[in-house]
């Protein structure tokens, strides 16, 4: 018999055996079986696995066409308000405002509210018909600026504002900045396609344009009234085509991953809320942003009048996905080449797609913390 250091019989040093090893892989196999049950029962039962509930808003005012919403504070956070400069969430045309706010556990409203943040977000009407006459000049020079003097004004000590926008409401966010004097912060802008030349989906869209002089598209907008919401979510899952395909089968390789199956269901919900396009925003980002790229050749025109982003002055962030096949990083990146006189320009990339870089499941410890830095940096 064997001795320790004290003198005593020491314990003989178990070495782990093949049954041992195999006796580990059957408890995880138990156990991913067991959650991968848990989240079926659960899924018949409730009829749904993700927490899609709405963080609670209030409308504070609006205009034709648009409504200003903040957003109540959460129960145990900082007091609203006393962390920092509020943040005003704008998003784009098509997509629903849900895109901030996905499910909770996995929310960029909720992340903000946790850091004591103040949050506004406007939001568009999705009346087909009544909206099918706005241009972006509506949006440019209309809405987002209405927007930030009345959340402003609705707490003058809270300082100005943070904006962020998303995929096209981050151009407009930066299209603004360049047009107008607000009280803001800072601008950012996720997944904001800057330089269309850099995305690949548009290539055929443009071939088939300029081989009918544009008219092909011209007319079906014009007679549809815009985008129809089908075809805005046709877009999205062309990009993501292969996730679609593959769908069931990372469904039924993954029941046992609950977080998984949540953002797949939150993120089906967003595409089922897709909203139209109004006809003349379209036809004016299909002519000027997708046809012509007059934004990256600083050449967009917006009511009229050439809107340069060198006239930006605010600092700005800009973040691209490292996967995003809507706006692709070098689309972003070009912003970088034209935002000249950005007192604290920053471009990131961060992992996902169009939308995951967003509110995907990395989102949380990787974009939204740069986001949040930023803005920190430059509360008042």
């Amino acid at each position: 018999m064997s001795s320790d250091a004290t003198g005593g019989p020491s314990t003989p040093e178990h070495t782990p055996t093949v049954l041992d090893a195999a006796l580990h892989e059957a408890g995880a196999v138990l156990g991913r079986v067991s959650s991968a049950a848990t989240n079926v029962v659960d899924r018949f039962w409730h009829g749904h696995l993700a927490d899609t509930t709405r963080h609670p808003r209030t409308a504070i005012t609006g205009g034709r066409g648009w409504t200003l919403h903040r957003y109540a504070p959460l129960t145990g956070a900082p007091v609203t308000g006393t962390v920092g400069n509020p943040v005003l969430l704008v998003p784009p045309l098509g997509a629903p405002d849900l895109a901030f706010d996905l499910r909770r556990g996995n929310s960029l409203v909720e992340f903000l509210l946790q850091h004591g943040r103040t949050v506004y977000i406007v939001t568009y009407d999705a009346a087909f018909w009544r909206g099918r006459r706005r241009g972006l000049e509506t949006w440019v020079d209309d809405v987002l600026p209405a927007a930030v003097e009345a959340a402003h004004a609705d707490d003058e000590d809270a300082g100005d504002l943070h904006l962020a926008g998303w995929s096209l409401g981050g151009l407009f966010v930066l299209l603004t900045l360049a047009a107008h004097d607000l009280p803001v912060a800072s601008g950012t802008a996720f997944a904001a396609p800057v330089d269309v030349d850099e995305v690949p989906i548009v290539a055929p869209f443009r071939s088939i344009a300029e081989y009918t002089g544009g008219r092909i598209f011209t007319t079906a907008y014009r007679l549809l009234g815009g985008f129809p919401a089908p075809a805005v979510r046709a877009a999205f899952q062309l990009v993501s085509a292969d996730r679609y395909i593959t769908k069931p089968v990372t469904v039924l390789t993954h029941l046992d991953d609950r977080e998984l199956l949540e953002q797949m269901e939150a993120v089906d919900v967003l595409m089922n809320n897709m909203v139209a396009y109004p006809g003349r925003a379209f036809g004016q980002v299909f002519h000027h942003v997708i046809r012509g790229n007059e934004i990256a050749r600083d050449a967009v025109r917006i009511g009229g009048r050439e809107v340069h982003l060198s006239a930006v002055t605010d600092p700005v962030l800009l973040i691209a996905g490292a996967d995003d096949g809507i706006a692709p990083v070098d689309s972003v990146r070009t912003g970088v080449d034209l935002l000249t006189n950005s007192s604290d320009l920053r471009f990131d990339v961060e992992p996902g797609g169009h939308l995951g870089v967003l509110t995907g499941r990395r989102a949380k410890s990787h974009t939204w913390p740069v986001f949040l830095d930023f803005i920190a940096d430059h509360d008042d």
